[in-house]
């Protein structure tokens, strides 16, 4: 008996001492966190839901790049899609082009040591952001910079869901089809994803604030489509969530890889459901992690009884990140509707406000929604016993999900 109560103290304690790492950690990190607002501005954007699409137009933006390259992504794989990518990046530094390359330390793991010296060789400079340190280190571990984020020359600018491998190309039997949202930007926007970019480079190489001149900031001109760039570093994103469904009079559609709402969201949406708006959840069918489905059912189960419709996207994997407001407004980034992205990940997000361009993503949207089965109450409820159980397991790691 003496041994059983030895083992709880033991169990105990280290899950006090995680959360309390946790807490401390975030909390230190807002403190110390410095977030880049970004005014309204005027830009041409054009959106990709398909990897195919977005490779050809990135890569050729890439290779005819003149000036620099400023790329960061969460997760480059180990695969014939990044080796292109990188030896783009190569040949651009040997033609003495400026190359930054910003990685995620757990999210780009699969990138090589090998490989990072033979970019450095080329002349490319590479910095990994969000390596483990003391003294929260449990806190340390679980921060991402999930941004997604390429400028060109200080005048294309690229961001969204997709990252780089062959995956988002939909070449994984794992996954199949993948559906992932992504923009390109050209216009008075792309100096705002340029400062985001910066920012993080000087901070994951510790540099000191630099002056960066009309190289990286040229003129640029005003496009047709009003948005605005919202970064988030762990903190504020439901704020600006809730903003946006507190707007809605008629309709929210919200497509995520995870629906882990906070709290707030999750009242949030009921309330609008009980004011008259149509509240729509796309997500897909099968998951690419442990857990995370399960950790959504509980939120399904409410907002679905409450009169949300929630579908599952079945013909591959679905990963895009968008929020569409009545017929004005839509939210596209890298921040997912998780924990994860509200409370831990560094994230960047696009609010942009035109009809037109609101009613062609709606437009692709009901695509996915087309190869998606609707969730029943029955069918949560008949859901097996060991799936119950991992819900209930969910529930204790959701701050994580």
């Amino acid at each position: 008996m003496e041994i059983v109560l030895y083992i709880i103290i033991g169990v105990g304690f280290i899950f006090g001492w995680l959360a309390l790492d946790l807490h401390l950690g975030r909390k230190k990190h807002l403190k110390e966190s410095k977030r880049l607002k970004f005014p309204k501005r005027q830009s041409e954007i054009f959106l990709y839901a398909d990897g195919n699409l977005l490779y050809k137009d990135l890569f050729h933006d890439m290779r005819h790049a003149t000036s620099h390259i400023h790329s960061l992504f969460y997760m480059v794989r180990d695969d014939h899609a990044s080796k292109e990518f990188l030896t783009i990046l190569k040949d651009k530094a040997d033609q003495g082009l400026e190359v930054r390359l910003l990685l995620d330390y757990f999210g780009s793991f699969d990138v090589k040591k090998e490989t990072m010296k033979e970019l450095e060789q080329h002349g490319i400079e590479v910095e990994v952001y969000h390596k483990p340190a003391f003294p929260f280190f449990f806190f340390s571990i679980n921060q991402r910079n999930h941004r997604k984020i390429t400028v060109i020359d200080g005048k294309i600018g690229y961001v969204g869901g997709f990252n780089i491998g062959k995956e988002y190309l939909g070449q994984d039997p794992e996954f199949g089809v993948w559906r992932d949202y992504h923009l390109k930007l050209e216009g008075e926007g792309v100096q705002d994803l340029q400062s985001q970019f910066i920012q993080n480079w000087e901070q994951a190489g510790d540099f000191p604030p630099g002056e960066w001149g009309e190289m990286y900031y040229p003129e640029l001109v005003k496009g047709p489509i009003t948005h605005k760039l919202v970064p988030t570093n762990g903190g504020h994103l439901t704020d600006t969530f809730l903003k946006l469904i507190q707007k809605a009079e008629k309709s929210i559609i919200i497509c995520t890889p995870y629906f882990i709402p906070s709290e707030p969201l999750h009242e949030e949406l009921l309330s609008a459901l009980a004011r008259g708006v149509k509240v729509t959840v796309l997500v897909p069918a099968k998951a690419d992690h442990p857990l995370v489905m399960d950790a959504a059912f509980p939120y399904f189960k409410t907002i679905i009884a409450a009169g949300a419709e929630v579908y599952r996207f079945y013909l591959g994997f679905y990963h895009a990140k968008v929020m569409v407001i009545d017929d004005h407004t839509c939210d596209i980034g890298t921040a997912n509707f998780d924990k994860r992205s509200l409370f831990l990940n560094n994230e960047i997000n696009c609010l942009i406000f035109d009809k037109e361009f609101v009613h062609n993503t709606v437009l692709e949207i009901h695509k996915d929604i087309h190869n998606s089965e609707k969730l029943t109450l029955e069918f949560i409820e008949k859901r097996s016993l060991m799936a119950k159980g991992r819900e209930q397991l969910s529930k204790i790691l959701a701050p994580l999900m």
